[in-house]
């Protein structure tokens, strides 16, 4: 399966790890990235602190109405990483405690007792509109805000419209004067879990070839803390997408984010299917079944091919270098499988195949063609092939005598 010529896998590699930059951040260098990771937010708070006051005070001359910079500011700071509907139970949210609060201390007081049933009338007033958890819990927290940082009952629902002015400029300011580049939010997450799955595969692979099972139960572990990776980098994917739709000033970005859209899913089924073959592999040593010798070289180029993947979408390529290697990974698969296999080594193939199709369509290859450009890598023929698979011949033990 191998043609004539071809440059050793490790070498691959090798050249693959070598190019790539350092990852690791101490220190200063550390602070300073967070820094510039929420500087961004942080001019759009101030942003809308000052326009929510100015609108407040200056144009509608409310007297102090500290609520409005308040309600813009939990409104982008919320918002981050959230879906447009959760967004505006946000607002909604600040609004009603205000509201209920404003009213309900016009009418009774303040006081301890008022405290409690102030957050019990906004509870369910926000839970009788429908809301969700987001809706619930800052309408009971700007209801305390009302019943403890006022002094005395102002004119009702003064500082509701307080609120819906802050909360107001707030998804202004997100959406159409400073919005987020999306593009930059979903790299920013899609980078560490493309990371971890890359060190899984090479982590799987190397245990491996040196037979180190503790080393491949390790991998494992870190590609199952992986899930909550995997889950941001889908949330912000959702996120940029709305973000896309309702803020103009970023529809130039829908075509670099096109990538990371349309592949996250197939990303989410890759990392799936390699914790099956993480486990299988360490069945298979558990077992002492034999393993072709390009198995691990197979798993260590599916782990080449999402180390390229990122740094092709960094860089807003075609991915055809990522193709190249999640089909080479399929035909070292291949030749494994013509050399023989046991049970476990089967299986090992048959998951190496998949997540070499999930690699292909995470790079835009359409549904059906990408299962069969990997069929045709392996060089599988549409026929039975009997007599592929040999049982699993243990190992001899070297202490027995």
């Amino acid at each position: 399966m191998t043609e004539a010529g071809d440059e050793p896998t490790d070498r691959r590699v090798a050249k693959i790890l070598a190019g790539m930059p350092g990852r690791t951040r101490h220190g200063a260098a550390a602070a300073w990235t967070r820094v510039r990771g929420g500087l961004f937010l942080a001019v759009q708070a101030a942003l809308a602190a000052g326009l929510a006051w100015y609108l407040a005070n200056d144009v509608l001359h409310r007297p102090s109405p500290f609520f409005a910079p308040i309600a813009a500011v939990i409104t982008l700071a919320s918002s981050v990483g959230q879906r447009a509907r959760r967004t505006a139970e946000l607002v909604l949210g600040v609004a009603i405690g205000i509201g209920v609060g404003d009213a309900l201390i016009y009418v009774i007081g303040s006081g301890p007792w008022q405290i409690g049933l102030i957050v019990l009338g906004a509870v369910l007033v926000a839970t009788a509109v429908g809301g969700g958890t987001p809706l619930v819990v800052q309408s009971a927290s700007s209801a305390v805000l009302v019943a403890t940082l006022t002094t005395g009952p102002g004119l009702p629902y003064t500082r509701f419209i307080d609120a819906l002015v802050g909360g107001g400029v707030g998804l202004i300011v997100m959406t159409l004067l400073l919005p987020l580049n999306p593009l930059s939010v979903v790299r920013r997450s899609a980078d560490p879990a493309l990371e971890e799955l890359a060190e899984g595969l090479h982590g799987v692979a190397q245990g491996l070839a040196d037979q180190d099972d503790e080393a491949v139960d390790e991998a494992l572990t870190k590609l199952r803390a992986s899930e909550a990776t995997f889950a941001a980098f889908s949330a912000a994917v959702a996120a940029a997408r709305e973000n896309v739709a309702f803020a103009p000033a970023r529809w130039r970005t829908k075509g670099a984010l096109a990538q990371y859209v349309d592949g996250a899913q197939h990303l989410t089924y890759a990392l799936r299917n390699v914790r099956v073959l993480t486990r299988r592999v360490l069945t298979a040593m558990g077992d002492q079944e034999t393993m072709p010798e390009v198995l691990p070289e197979s798993i260590s180029a599916l782990g080449d091919a999402v180390d390229l993947l990122r740094q092709e979408w960094a860089r807003g390529v075609e991915p055809i270098a990522t193709r190249e290697r999640a089909l080479r990974a399929a035909a070292e698969a291949g030749r494994g499988f013509e050399e023989g296999v046991g049970f476990s080594g089967g299986v090992v193939v048959a998951q190496i195949r998949t997540t070499a199709t999930d690699l292909l369509r995470a790079t835009g290859i359409e549904h059906a063609e990408a299962p069969r450009l990997v069929r045709k890598a392996v060089g599988w023929q549409a026929k039975r092939r009997a007599g592929r698979y040999r049982t699993a011949r243990p190992r001899p033990d070297p202490h027995s005598s």
